[in-house]
């Protein structure tokens, strides 16, 4: 069973930055990829931003240039660095890993706010 666990969400003032970091229970490496997905109230759940194995990225267009995808392979950690952040990025945001399975986090919620 994989496990992944979401930290760094909370309230920062529209223009602020947050880092989500996302851990996970086995070697990172071992998925196909692993991105970032939010889910605003009432809202269906979007991807944010996805980094396969190799490396590749991909990032929603609402987002590029102001949120970046990193990761640690010592750590088994994939981060979302979010920068010049806007109330419309306000939402629950949770990591995902993909292999032949999906598996998801608990979720960490993100608020921005003046």
């Amino acid at each position: 069973q994989v496990q992944l666990v979401e930290s760094g969400g909370g309230l920062v003032q529209p223009g602020g930055s947050l880092r989500l970091s996302c851990a996970a229970s086995r070697n990172i490496f071992s998925f196909a990829d692993m991105g970032w997905y939010r889910q605003a109230p009432g809202k269906q759940r979007d991807l944010v931003a996805l980094i396969t194995a190799g490396g590749i990225t991909n990032y929603a267009s609402s987002v590029k240039g102001r949120f970046s995808i990193s990761r640690d392979s010592a750590k088994n950690t994939v981060y979302l660095q979010m920068n010049s952040l806007k109330p419309e990025d306000t939402a629950v945001y949770y990591c995902n890993a993909r292999e032949g399975s999906i598996y998801w986090g608990q979720g960490t919620q993100v608020s921005v706010s003046s």
